[in-house]
């Protein structure tokens, strides 16, 4: 590595809070100590003190973060406190997020048509993190976790029944065909060969 986390603002531990906020999936301390170079041990006990510094402690006076740090087995993530459910809720339901946007359509669209798909899935289809995106439809129980990648770790998503009872279906069977609004296999051929006449003329300019 060219670099060294105590040469960062906060060290170890804003290190680690970096990973983790951007973190799709539960982080495990070995994997983190490798990405970071450093012992496996110290990051441990720097993850364990985060944890109990968002825990808060009542006999100094400090409340509890709205987030907390939470070890599973699968690892280490951050996420909302039960305890402020409501409070997001009422969020992202209220004004401009009473309805879904645009991203999120998208990424709800994802999940309803290829579930099981993990985050980094739904980001490489289209072409940007979802994160936001995801937890907002989390948060209004459209879509949940079930189970997770034996590769990767990554929790899969799928629908809820609270997503087939605001589309008004009884199963995924009943989703609408995706072949009516796929470009024709014609169209796509006739796109692939303008783009490779268009790369082979970028080439022979670059080449004279």
């Amino acid at each position: 590595m060219d670099f060294c986390v105590d040469d960062f603002p906060g060290g170890l531990q804003s290190c680690l809070e970096a990973i983790l906020m951007v973190a799709d999936q539960p982080q495990q301390a070995a994997d983190l100590a490798r990405v970071l170079a450093t012992d496996e041990d110290e990051v441990t006990a720097a993850l364990e003190s985060m944890q109990r510094e968002y825990d808060g402690d009542a006999a100094r006076g400090l409340a509890p973060r709205g987030f907390e740090l939470r070890h599973t087995a699968r690892g280490w993530q951050y996420g909302n406190r039960a305890v402020f459910e409501p409070v997001v809720s009422a969020f992202v339901t209220d004004g401009q997020m009473a309805r879904l946007s645009q991203a999120a359509l998208e990424a709800l669209a994802i999940v309803a048509y290829k579930q099981p798909v993990t985050r980094a899935q739904i980001a490489a289809i289209r072409g940007v993190n979802s994160d936001g995106v995801v937890r907002a439809l989390n948060v209004r129980g459209l879509i949940r976790e079930e189970g997770a990648d034996p590769d990767s770790r990554a929790a899969f998503l799928v629908t809820t029944g609270l997503f087939l009872e605001k589309m008004g279906l009884e199963s995924l069977d009943q989703l609408p065909q995706l072949a009516p609004f796929m470009p024709a296999a014609s169209d796509v051929v006739s796109r692939a060969e303008q783009a490779d006449t268009a790369a082979a003329s970028v080439a022979a300019n670059a080449a004279i």
